[in-house]
């Protein structure tokens, strides 16, 4: 995962296009991520259409503007999804279950809970 694309965010596509989140599969059989979502906590949230991830493949999902193609699909925003300090990136399948998870830069209070 990027989630703060090197140099200034200054919005370009170039930018956007840093700023990135990869997607593993692990088992040997293809997945038919066909409506499977990749979510922010901002409820910022990226569909993937019609995309089949092989088995053992990664495919690296871009914030900006692209061609998609097997290891790279676009999201096409003009804007960062990714907060720099802190957020969850969140991937749910077809029937909107949880899969995986990953967070970055989250304080734990000593009460277990989470600081924004």
């Amino acid at each position: 995962m990027q989630y703060d694309s090197p140099g200034r965010d200054d919005r370009s596509n170039r930018s956007l296009n840093a700023e990135w989140v990869e997607v593993t599969n692990d088992s040997r059989r293809a997945v038919n991520l066909d409506g499977w979502t990749l979510e922010d906590e901002d409820g910022h949230t990226y569909t993937f259409d019609h995309y089949r991830l092989a088995g053992r493949a990664t495919v690296r999902v871009h914030t900006g503007h692209g061609r998609d193609t097997r290891t790279d699909v676009y999201q096409d925003r003009r804007a960062y999804v990714w907060n720099n300090d802190s957020d969850t990136a969140t991937l749910r399948n077809d029937r909107d279950r949880f899969v995986d998870e990953a967070s970055w830069g989250h304080h734990h209070d000593h009460h277990g809970g989470h600081r924004h």
